[in-house]
């Protein structure tokens, strides 16, 4: 009891407690919902629930793990391609939304002091509404009968309305829209930190511009390019709203199935083998970044 004491009060001294606050969120908000969504995808579903992993018997336990789950997951084609399908999504939308972000980075970085705050502000305005309601705007834009469409039609630019909703396009699009933020903050912040003198350097060299660039900032901003690949990568594998709202039927990705299989199926152990594989495929890209991030750190 006294051992148990002291180590109670030694959380409370020192650098202790501002390492152990983050130690128990962690624990309390992440490492345990994972271990139940474990728990529940080795057990078998029943009536109402769940059965017992552990089962009691003449005092002695016995352990049940039911691996059917994962077994008819690595046998269905279905969800292979599901998986397959976001990475595939996720990967382009993080490609696009690096292509398109870098130069918004790269010129808040250069603007003006005084200028930047307000740059940064339009940057998070997206944020200040709700996320579902600039989803359901896009739809309402992309519609056959929707305002693009519309305008399109009446500058006679086009006789018969484009499809772009329920494709690749749309689901693309708004995945980049909704996610082009997070890639941009991480190189903005990047960027604006990066000594200038290097470049002026470079030009007293007689290096040119696109050469100082590609050889010196885009180095330089290696750890803004990767958080923010992983800011938009790793949702961007799980995300259901938009899939579901401007995908349609033909794009099919994990989200939707790991809902269908939670809500429409009612199989609770099917569904929380779906997201233990997801959370393992998420945790490459984590390692990828803390892989980089240790290197940067020893190089410095």
């Amino acid at each position: 009891m006294n051992t148990l004491t002291q180590f109670i009060r030694s959380l409370f001294q020192g650098n202790k407690l501002v390492i152990g606050i983050p130690y128990g969120w962690f624990i309390l908000l992440v490492a345990i919902p994972i271990l139940i969504v474990l728990k529940i995808s080795l057990s078998e579903m029943e009536a109402s629930s769940v059965s017992k992993l552990i089962d009691w018997s003449d005092g002695w336990p016995t352990i049940k793990l039911n691996l059917a789950s994962y077994q008819f997951i690595a046998s269905d084609s279905l969800y292979i391609k599901t998986y397959l399908s976001s990475i595939k999504y996720a990967l382009i939308t993080t490609i696009l939304c690096l292509i398109i972000g870098y130069p918004f980075a790269y010129y808040m970085a250069r603007s003006p002091k005084h200028l930047q705050p307000m740059l940064l502000m339009l940057i998070m305005l997206p944020f200040w509404t709700s996320f579902l309601l600039r989803i359901y705007a896009w739809k309402t834009l992309l519609v056959s009968n929707g305002v693009i469409n519309n305008v399109l039609i009446s500058l006679g630019i086009i006789d018969t309305p484009i499809v772009m909703m329920n494709n690749a396009f749309s689901l693309l699009l708004g995945m980049v829209y909704s996610y082009l933020p997070f890639m941009i903050l991480p190189l903005y912040a990047n960027l604006s930190k990066m000594d200038v003198r290097y470049l002026e350097a470079a030009a007293d060299l007689g290096t040119s511009p696109f050469k100082a660039f590609w050889l010196i900032t885009v180095p330089l901003s290696k750890a803004g390019i990767i958080a923010g690949s992983m800011l938009v990568f790793i949702p961007a594998v799980g995300e259901f709203v938009i899939p579901e709202l401007l995908g349609g039927p033909s794009n099919l990705m994990i989200g939707r199935v790991l809902w269908d299989e939670f809500f429409s199926n009612n199989d609770w152990p099917m569904a929380a083998s779906v997201a233990i594989v997801m959370i393992c495929i998420i945790l490459v890209p984590m390692a990828i970044l803390n892989k980089a991030e240790a290197e940067q750190l020893g190089g410095k």
